[in-house]
């Protein structure tokens, strides 16, 4: 029995505005049912005393404390900027009209 309908797939596709051929939509359609068919099968294992885990193997995060140091002067780091402008900034082309 499918889960996710063709109808679905189109409504995801729209709020997300792509455009899928015929041929993409029942690929996609059934893909996801795969998915979930596959899920479905992970939820039928016993995993009661087994502990969670977000990850296959043990993982520890060395972290350091922040330590304060000396930077670049504002003429340091434009030193190689293609351009800039007169108040010592990066110049970059418009990418947005207004």
């Amino acid at each position: 029995m499918e889960k996710i309908s063709r109808s679905e797939v189109l409504h995801v596709a729209r709020l997300a505005r792509l455009e899928f051929t015929p041929q993409e939509v029942e690929e996609f359609t059934h893909q996801l049912n795969r998915i979930i068919e596959y899920m479905d099968q992970l939820k039928e294992l016993d995993t009661e005393g087994v502990e969670p885990t977000f990850h296959a193997l043990a993982q520890t995060n060395v972290m350091r404390d922040d330590q304060a140091k000396p930077s670049l002067s504002q003429e340091e780091a434009l030193a190689n900027a293609p351009d800039r402008d007169e108040r010592g900034f990066f110049r970059v082309p418009r990418i947005i009209q207004g």
